[in-house]
């Protein structure tokens, strides 16, 4: 996996391991340009308004793994989903501390502190949920990313009818607020380099998706909406790395999709039988994930897709590439521009979703597409094995 820092010549990738934190920010990693003010999210693509709420959970049952000193694992979830209310207040993107720890955690100069909280986002905060029956996505962020960089997409979904719950995976990206006001720092980045760091670190994160789905039912008012027999999961980075290791162990999740991560978790040698879509960068075809992606496609026994997207870079699956031009930071020439591919993402996933947890054929899954000439099939995956 990969994580984007910003440097002075354009949206510099650096090199990392797949679960490593971003490197020391360069010495002129600082805007390029003149940021254009607060970005604004794309418009979800769906016929619904869209809502979003957050909870709050406790699982009492096992210790944090990355605090010592504490005995509970608490966990920050974001709800997506579609509403009848088209006005109202839009939900913050991120609070201003949380916004002024990834400036300096991205090491960008020059620009306001507060800048990423005023992203402008399209859900209604604390809406009324509508429709019956819901599929329900859970969403899984990149190692060090906070849910909220997977906004664009969380919203997308909810306007095609999805449930979406984003986690905040605690003390393993650079903040997460809980309602008392502590920040929960990145404590996991401290131990990246460990032996078995990336098993352990996908394991836990297996273990808070269950948790979520045991919990959701009693912790909304509106989980009577979710068709809980419709369970898909899909994560970037080490949120991918993830999807795999949850779908191995918990059989809720019917379907799943690792965008751009390395995966850890085994497959048993008796096969993977649910779907299962590795949509990824051009630059990961022979190093990052595909080696993982190689062994795992011949255990994949059923319903499978190897996508990768001509020009995309490790983060164009998140928000980061439309939050660029806010931080006066110009791409780098030749990567697949923001919107495109945040369009191409939005697409290739709620594919996939409508498909196997709509019943809904979508021929865009079966062959290339001349409206999406990006995206390369790989029939007989793309590793160098």
């Amino acid at each position: 996996m990969r994580h984007l820092l910003a440097a002075a010549a354009g949206l510099a990738i650096l090199a990392a391991s797949a679960c490593s934190a971003p490197a020391p920010p360069r010495t002129d990693a600082t805007p390029s340009a003149a940021p254009t003010g607060p970005a604004v999210l794309p418009a979800p693509t769906g016929p619904h308004p869209v809502a979003t709420t957050t909870l709050y959970l406790n699982d009492t049952s096992r210790p944090d793994p990355w605090n010592l000193d504490a005995d509970t694992r608490e966990l920050k979830v974001t709800l997506w989903y579609p509403t009848e209310q088209r006005h109202g207040q839009r939900a913050p993107y991120m609070t201003p501390k949380e916004s002024q720890l990834a400036m300096r955690r991205y090491g960008i100069a020059g620009v306001p502190d507060d800048m990423l909280s005023r992203t402008r986002t399209n859900a209604i905060k604390d809406a009324e949920p509508t429709g019956q029956k819901l599929p329900l996505v859970v969403l899984s962020p990149g190692f060090t990313n906070p849910m909220s960089t997977l906004t664009s997409l969380a919203e997308d979904l909810a306007s095609r009818g999805y449930v979406v719950a984003g986690i905040d995976h605690t003390y393993e990206s650079y903040a997460t607020t809980f309602p008392d006001g502590r920040i929960a720092e990145c404590l996991a980045c401290d131990s990246d380099t460990d032996p078995g760091f990336g098993a352990g670190l996908v394991a836990g994160r297996a273990a808070d998706v269950s948790f979520v789905l045991d919990q959701l039912p009693a912790k909304w008012n509106g989980s009577d909406r979710i068709d809980r027999s419709r369970t898909a999961m899909v994560g970037q980075s080490i949120g991918g790395a993830s999807t795999m290791a949850t779908m191995v162990n918990d059989p809720r999740v019917r379907a799943g999709i690792d965008m751009d991560g390395t995966t850890y978790a085994r497959i048993p040698k008796t096969g993977l039988s649910r779907p299962f879509l590795f949509l990824g960068s051009a630059r990961h075809v022979s190093a990052g994930p595909a080696p993982t992606w190689d062994r795992d496609w011949k255990l994949l026994t059923g319903w499978k897709r190897w996508i990768v997207l001509s020009g995309a870079e490790h983060q164009s699956f998140t928000d980061t590439p439309l939050l660029a031009d806010a931080l006066g930071i110009k791409p780098l020439p030749g990567v697949l521009p923001a919107p495109r591919a945040a369009e191409l993402t939005r697409t290739y996933v709620a594919a996939f979703l409508d498909q196997h947890l709509k019943s809904r054929r979508q021929p865009l899954l079966d062959k290339p597409s001349a409206r999406h000439p990006e995206a390369k099939f790989c029939p007989a995956g793309c590793g160098q094995s």
